[in-house]
Protein backbone atom coordinates (compact mmCIF):
# COMPACT_ATOMS: atom_id res chain seq x y z
CA UNK A 1 0.00 0.00 0.00
CA UNK A 2 1.52 3.21 -1.13
CA UNK A 3 1.07 6.87 0.17
CA UNK A 4 -0.24 8.88 -2.60
CA UNK A 5 -1.87 12.46 -2.44
CA UNK A 6 -5.01 11.56 -1.71
CA UNK A 7 -4.11 9.12 1.35
CA UNK A 8 -1.81 11.81 2.43
CA UNK A 9 -4.93 13.96 1.96
CA UNK A 10 -7.40 12.42 3.59
CA UNK A 11 -5.60 11.11 6.70
CA UNK A 12 -4.94 14.77 7.07
CA UNK A 13 -8.26 16.25 6.59
CA UNK A 14 -9.40 13.32 9.69
CA UNK A 15 -6.45 14.28 12.07
CA UNK A 16 -7.51 17.79 11.25
CA UNK A 17 -11.35 16.81 12.25
CA UNK A 18 -10.51 14.97 15.61
CA UNK A 19 -8.24 18.45 16.51
CA UNK A 20 -11.41 20.38 15.64
CA UNK A 21 -13.66 18.30 17.51
CA UNK A 22 -11.70 18.00 20.20
CA UNK A 23 -11.84 21.80 21.38
CA UNK A 24 -15.60 21.10 21.51
CA UNK A 25 -16.48 21.50 25.58
CA UNK A 26 -16.91 17.98 26.82
CA UNK A 27 -19.51 17.09 28.80
CA UNK A 28 -18.94 16.94 32.58
CA UNK A 29 -19.92 13.70 34.56
CA UNK A 30 -19.12 12.37 38.02
CA UNK A 31 -15.60 10.95 38.33
CA UNK A 32 -13.82 13.49 36.49
CA UNK A 33 -14.01 11.83 32.99
CA UNK A 34 -15.91 14.15 30.71
CA UNK A 35 -17.92 12.92 27.75
CA UNK A 36 -16.20 14.14 24.50
CA UNK A 37 -17.03 13.80 20.50
CA UNK A 38 -13.39 12.68 20.05
CA UNK A 39 -14.98 8.72 20.34
CA UNK A 40 -17.13 9.45 18.30
CA UNK A 41 -15.33 10.82 14.85
CA UNK A 42 -12.20 8.34 15.76
CA UNK A 43 -13.87 5.52 14.69
CA UNK A 44 -15.52 7.00 11.36
CA UNK A 45 -11.51 7.31 10.42
CA UNK A 46 -11.36 3.71 10.17
CA UNK A 47 -14.34 3.06 8.65
CA UNK A 48 -13.87 5.36 6.07
CA UNK A 49 -10.04 5.39 5.62
CA UNK A 50 -9.38 1.94 6.42
CA UNK A 51 -7.79 0.29 9.18
CA UNK A 52 -4.00 1.36 8.67
CA UNK A 53 -4.81 5.22 7.25
CA UNK A 54 -7.56 5.68 10.55
CA UNK A 55 -5.03 4.46 12.75
CA UNK A 56 -2.55 6.63 11.47
CA UNK A 57 -5.05 9.68 11.53
CA UNK A 58 -5.41 9.06 15.39
CA UNK A 59 -1.78 8.97 15.56
CA UNK A 60 -1.01 12.05 14.06
CA UNK A 61 -3.23 13.36 16.45
CA UNK A 62 -1.45 12.47 19.86
CA UNK A 63 1.84 13.27 18.00
CA UNK A 64 0.75 16.75 17.23
CA UNK A 65 -0.51 16.99 21.13
CA UNK A 66 3.01 15.42 22.55
CA UNK A 67 5.36 17.99 20.31
CA UNK A 68 3.33 20.68 21.79
CA UNK A 69 0.21 22.16 19.31
CA UNK A 70 -2.66 22.58 21.07
CA UNK A 71 -4.90 20.17 19.67
CA UNK A 72 -6.06 18.52 22.98
CA UNK A 73 -9.00 19.01 24.82
CA UNK A 74 -9.42 23.24 26.06
CA UNK A 75 -6.62 24.09 23.70
CA UNK A 76 -4.18 22.10 25.84
CA UNK A 77 -1.11 20.09 24.83
CA UNK A 78 2.18 18.39 26.03
CA UNK A 79 3.10 14.62 27.17
CA UNK A 80 1.72 16.11 30.83
CA UNK A 81 -1.71 15.41 29.42
CA UNK A 82 -1.21 11.82 27.96
CA UNK A 83 0.29 11.15 31.23
CA UNK A 84 -2.48 12.37 33.51
CA UNK A 85 -5.42 10.58 34.90
CA UNK A 86 -7.06 10.34 31.38
CA UNK A 87 -4.34 9.91 29.55
CA UNK A 88 -5.02 5.83 28.51
CA UNK A 89 -7.97 6.99 26.94
CA UNK A 90 -6.30 9.16 24.27
CA UNK A 91 -3.20 6.27 24.69
CA UNK A 92 -5.51 4.25 22.99
CA UNK A 93 -7.37 6.65 20.56
CA UNK A 94 -5.42 4.85 17.43
CA UNK A 95 -6.76 1.36 18.15
CA UNK A 96 -10.45 2.39 17.78
CA UNK A 97 -10.03 3.51 14.25
CA UNK A 98 -7.85 0.54 13.60
CA UNK A 99 -10.27 -2.04 15.23
CA UNK A 100 -13.60 -0.38 13.39
CA UNK A 101 -11.62 -0.59 10.10
CA UNK A 102 -10.75 -4.21 10.66
CA UNK A 103 -14.40 -4.69 11.09
CA UNK A 104 -15.48 -2.86 8.39
CA UNK A 105 -13.35 -4.51 5.79
CA UNK A 106 -14.08 -8.33 7.05
CA UNK A 107 -17.82 -6.89 6.73
CA UNK A 108 -17.07 -5.77 2.76
CA UNK A 109 -14.99 -8.69 1.97
CA UNK A 110 -17.34 -11.38 3.77
CA UNK A 111 -21.11 -9.37 2.19
CA UNK A 112 -19.44 -8.44 -1.35
CA UNK A 113 -19.55 -4.55 -0.17
CA UNK A 114 -23.11 -4.96 1.10
CA UNK A 115 -23.94 -2.70 3.69
CA UNK A 116 -27.40 -3.84 4.33
CA UNK A 117 -26.16 -7.46 4.86
CA UNK A 118 -26.00 -8.68 8.34
CA UNK A 119 -22.40 -10.18 8.00
CA UNK A 120 -21.58 -6.24 7.10
CA UNK A 121 -23.05 -4.66 10.74
CA UNK A 122 -22.08 -7.56 12.23
CA UNK A 123 -18.47 -7.10 11.44
CA UNK A 124 -18.87 -3.18 11.14
CA UNK A 125 -20.66 -2.66 14.76
CA UNK A 126 -18.32 -5.68 16.28
CA UNK A 127 -15.09 -3.72 15.14
CA UNK A 128 -16.73 -0.36 16.56
CA UNK A 129 -17.74 -1.97 20.18
CA UNK A 130 -14.41 -4.22 20.12
CA UNK A 131 -12.45 -0.39 19.66
CA UNK A 132 -14.94 1.54 22.55
CA UNK A 133 -14.44 -1.25 24.74
CA UNK A 134 -10.79 -1.23 24.34
CA UNK A 135 -10.62 2.07 24.63
CA UNK A 136 -12.51 2.05 28.13
CA UNK A 137 -10.28 -0.64 29.17
CA UNK A 138 -6.90 1.06 28.73
CA UNK A 139 -8.27 4.35 29.64
CA UNK A 140 -9.77 2.47 33.06
CA UNK A 141 -6.23 0.68 33.80
CA UNK A 142 -4.62 4.00 33.33
CA UNK A 143 -6.79 5.97 35.46
CA UNK A 144 -6.37 3.40 38.34
CA UNK A 145 -2.63 3.40 38.33
CA UNK A 146 -2.26 7.53 37.58
CA UNK A 147 -5.30 9.00 39.66
CA UNK A 148 -5.96 6.11 42.02
CA UNK A 149 -2.49 4.91 42.71
CA UNK A 150 -2.11 1.47 41.59
CA UNK A 151 -4.11 -1.72 39.28
CA UNK A 152 -5.78 -3.95 42.06
CA UNK A 153 -9.40 -4.77 42.07
CA UNK A 154 -10.77 -1.92 44.06
CA UNK A 155 -9.12 0.67 42.37
CA UNK A 156 -10.53 -1.14 38.90
CA UNK A 157 -13.80 -1.27 40.50
CA UNK A 158 -13.31 2.42 41.65
CA UNK A 159 -12.32 3.15 37.81
CA UNK A 160 -15.11 1.29 36.44
CA UNK A 161 -17.57 3.07 38.38
CA UNK A 162 -15.82 6.57 37.09
CA UNK A 163 -14.75 5.95 33.62
CA UNK A 164 -17.27 3.54 32.18
CA UNK A 165 -20.25 3.37 33.91
CA UNK A 166 -21.68 6.96 33.34
CA UNK A 167 -20.53 6.75 29.54
CA UNK A 168 -22.18 3.08 28.56
CA UNK A 169 -25.32 5.01 27.50
CA UNK A 170 -22.87 7.27 25.14
CA UNK A 171 -20.63 4.89 24.08
CA UNK A 172 -23.54 2.64 22.30
CA UNK A 173 -25.44 5.88 21.06
CA UNK A 174 -21.77 6.75 19.71
CA UNK A 175 -20.82 3.50 17.83
CA UNK A 176 -24.53 3.27 16.53
CA UNK A 177 -23.68 6.65 15.27
CA UNK A 178 -20.13 5.76 14.12
CA UNK A 179 -21.07 2.93 12.17
CA UNK A 180 -24.01 4.61 9.89
CA UNK A 181 -22.34 7.77 9.85
CA UNK A 182 -18.57 6.18 8.75
CA UNK A 183 -21.26 3.89 5.92
CA UNK A 184 -22.75 6.94 4.75
CA UNK A 185 -19.46 9.14 4.66
CA UNK A 186 -18.02 6.34 2.42
CA UNK A 187 -20.76 5.29 0.04
CA UNK A 188 -20.86 8.98 -0.67
CA UNK A 189 -17.07 9.45 -1.57
CA UNK A 190 -17.38 6.26 -3.36
CA UNK A 191 -20.24 7.27 -5.47
CA UNK A 192 -18.55 11.02 -6.44
CA UNK A 193 -15.23 8.57 -7.28
CA UNK A 194 -13.08 9.72 -4.28
CA UNK A 195 -12.80 6.91 -2.52
CA UNK A 196 -11.83 3.35 -3.59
Amino acid sequence: MTLNVRRITYIALFTAVICIISQLPGIPLPGGVPMTLQTLIIPIAGVVLGPADGFIAALLYLILGMIGLPVFSGFTAGIGILMGATGGFLISFPLMPLLAGLGDSAGEKLSGRNTKSLIYNLCLYGGLAAGAALNYLVGTIWFAAVYLGAVNHENMAAGFAACVLPFIPTAILKVILAGITGTVLKRTLRHAGLLN
